[in-house]
Parts: C-alpha cells; structure tokens; sequence
C-alpha cells in the first residue's frame, strides 16, 4: 500500500475522484508495492483500483488508452526507497572516494528496478528468487554487473558470500528470454586474462539473449589505504585484453552476426591504439558504458566540420579535457584551426590531483584542480568543459563546486558541452543554439 502524494490535473484518476492521501492498495487485484508493480498493472485499458481513505476500502473504475498513465504520483519515483548495494568489490570507486563529500556520493545502489528503467547495472546479489521470478513475469529487460563467471572469484571480488550462486539468476533470466547488457570492470592479475575468456565463453553460451557486453578498465584513486591491492592496465596489459575481446567478436560474429563484447574506448587509449572505425560498434549498445564515445565524437566533429559554413572574425577559445582523451581532442581542435584561420582553439590536460594522476578519465575532474591549474591563463573568449563532469541536468561538478564560481575565478564564461561532435564545433566556432 503506499500513499499518494499528489494527482495530475486532468487525469482519470482525478475524474475518477481518488485524492492526494489516498492510500493505493491495488490495481487490477494485484496489491501494489513498487513502480513497477503500478506501471505493469496499470497499462491495461480498463482498470480497477482499490484505495484506501481514512481506513476504509473504496473501489474505483478507471477506462483509458493502453499505456495511458492513470495520473497517480507519489513520494518518490519508486514509490519506496532505492535499494543499496550488499557487496563490497575490491574495485568499488565509492570505497576510494576522499572524506567529505557530499552523503549521495557515498551511496552504492543495486536496484533492479533502476536498471530497467534508467539503465543502471545490477549485481543480482540482493535479489531472492520472487524477484527473478517477478522480472521474468513482467519481461523486464535489464543490465548485469557480471564481473566473473567463476563463482569463487566472484565471491572473492565482491567480497558477498552469495555472489557465485546469484550467478544462477543470469541463467535464469536469459533461458526465459529477458534480454541482458552485461558490464565486466576488468581488473589486472584478476579477471583478465584467462579468467575473461571463461566469462566470455560462459556468456556467449546465452545468446542471443545476451544482448551486448562491455569491459572496462578498474578505476584505482589514491584512497586506497586498507583495500584490495591492484594495479592499473599497462600498455601491454590493455593490448592484451583487446586481444583476448576480438578473439570472442571474431566466434560470436561468425555464429551470431554481432560482436556483442566490447572493450570501453579507455582500453585503446591505455594500448595507445587507433580507435577502431563507426562500423566496429554496431549500433553502439554499450555508449553510456564508454564504449565508442570517441569515435562517434572524432567522426560527428569531422562531418560537422565538412558541413560548416562559419564565416566569423577572430575568435579565441579553450578546451580542458583529462590526460586520457587529450590526445583526440588536441587533433580536433587543429583541424577546426586549420578549416578556420581566424580561429585559435587551445587544448589544456587537466591532471587529476583531487583524486590521484592514475584517474585520467574527463568524467572525474573537479572544478578545484580546473581552477587550479587553469588560473592566470588566457583562456580565450570561451573555455569548453565536458557535461560528464558535472552532475546531470546541473552545473555543480564532483567536488560541489559550481560552474559559476569557476568562472569567477578563470574571468571567464564557460560552456559545458555534450559528448557531440556537431555541438563541440559548434561551441568551438561561437554558434549558439536557439
């Protein structure tokens, strides 16, 4: 049962007189629990719902279009509270995370219920059987922090005690046709090497309901002082698992007609690798995991570049960018050089002194080492900063700083940018959008 906080104007519900403080019990004869037990119950085009008012029971009908929301909202998005992570792997990001940031910052979510729909990874380990049960029943496509098919290691990496069992639950959902994305954080001397062939074997068993896999390099900061001891990829060390990974795409294109595992674009950077071409991504199913990122930058920017009718005076701009894709984004901003005469278009690496130089990524700069490293330069009419690092929809980055008080700092205005090859030349040249 769980209360409703507020109802949206115009909507059946609110034709069908329910009220903010009601309490919804079911719909459909199902009792209510979650958001999803509402969305999947509550699709039907007739539907009747059970409410409770000051402790008595009261039905309504509710006729509607399939899918139409009845217009019910609530206290939070999932109707209850997010539920946390039970593990603690040995290459959590949040166990390296320095004191005295802000409190969402040190929450590990493990929700299912997020994974499918906002496309957030899940371990399965706080899941029961109910659960799996309930995902099969609703065909709840989702996406799975796998990390090892060998139940002992995955025991060990996540330091759960239920984590090589929960590994029967992929099994399940893919014999029962739910679709999976799966997410292996590849750790040197660990699960690299033969260990990643045997979860890329053991995965490829599942296809086609294995959809897409992606692996990605561990992230280590400085904060490390009493945890698991690991390294970071080498040059050699990323060659080799690239190596390994196109052994799999080469059996898995040959069997299915997709590659489905992907390495993350860090790898080729680490391996100082050219960047496999557009078609090597296929429809770019693990994007939001980093893989293909800067390739669909590198080619949106040269298209856009080849379209560009920009007839601008002089014009001085500056980007900053992590050390990892410094090199791409410097070869970018010279050919927008080259294309346009009058224009200047410094690139600066920001080393990552909040978190530790091992962390290169543009994603985890903060606005302190921005600051610091960026004061007293000229930089230009603009400075170009990625959106990855701010948190989404604001302008506060990691460290809670803001993109206003950094600019009150460099003296001048900043323009965060998408990962858009179209939208950096525009911000590059001084197109805004309408």
């Amino acid at each position: 049962m769980v209360e409703i906080k507020s109802i949206v104007n115009g909507s059946p519900a609110q034709r069908a007189g329910i009220m903010p403080s009601d309490f919804l019990f079911s719909v459909n004869g199902q009792e209510i629990k979650d958001v999803l037990d509402y969305m999947f119950y509550s699709a039907e085009t007739s539907v009747d719902l059970v409410i409770t008012r000051n402790g008595v029971s009261l039905p309504f009908h509710i006729e509607k279009d399939e899918y139409d929301d009845i217009g019910l909202e609530f206290e939070t998005f999932l109707m209850d509270k997010k539920q946390s992570c039970r593990n603690k792997c040995v290459f959590c990001f949040i166990d390296q995370m320095p004191p005295n940031m802000r409190e969402t910052l040190y929450f590990k979510d493990d929700d299912a219920r997020l994974s499918f729909l906002q496309g957030n990874y899940v371990t399965l380990t706080n899941l029961e059987q109910s659960d799996i049960d309930r995902i099969i029943k609703m065909k709840l496509n989702i996406n799975v922090s796998v990390h090892t098919t060998n139940p002992e290691l995955r025991v060990k990496m996540m330091h759960n005690r239920f984590a090589g069992e929960k590994l029967k639950y992929i099994y399940q959902l893919a014999e029962n046709g739910i679709k999976l994305n799966c997410q292996i954080v590849c750790c040197p001397n660990l699960n690299d090497g033969d260990e990643l062939r045997r979860s890329l074997s053991d995965l490829g068993e599942l296809m086609p309901n294995i959809s897409s896999m992606a692996v990605v390099p561990v992230g280590l900061t400085k904060y490390r002082d009493g945890l698991f001891p690991l390294t970071c990829f080498t040059k050699e060390s990323a060659s080799e698992t690239i190596d390994i990974i196109s052994e799999y795409q080469k059996i898995f294109l040959e069997k299915f007609g997709t590659r489905t595992v992907f390495p993350s674009d860090e790898f080729f950077l680490i391996a100082q690798r050219e960047l496999p071409p557009m078609e090597y991504y296929e429809d770019f199913p693990q994007y939001e995991n980093g893989v293909g990122m800067m390739r669909s930058l590198i080619d949106e920017f040269e298209n856009a570049l080849e379209l560009a009718e920009w007839e601008g005076g002089k014009r001085h701009v500056s980007i900053a960018t992590g050390y990892l894709a410094y090199k791409n984004v410097k070869r970018l901003a010279e050919k927008a050089e080259k294309y346009f005469p009058l224009l200047k278009c410094d690139v600066y690496r920001i080393r990552n002194d909040f978190f530790g130089e091992t962390i290169t990524v543009t994603g985890l700069i903060t606005c302190q080492d921005l600051i610091a490293q960026l004061k007293g330069k000229n930089l230009g009419e603009n400075l170009l900063i990625s959106t990855s690092m701010l948190r989404r929809d604001s302008t506060v980055f990691l460290d809670d700083m803001t993109v206003e008080e950094a600019e009150k700092k460099l003296d001048v205005k900043i323009c965060p940018v998408q990962n858009d090859g179209y939208e950096l030349l525009d911000a590059i040249i001084g197109i805004t959008k309408k």
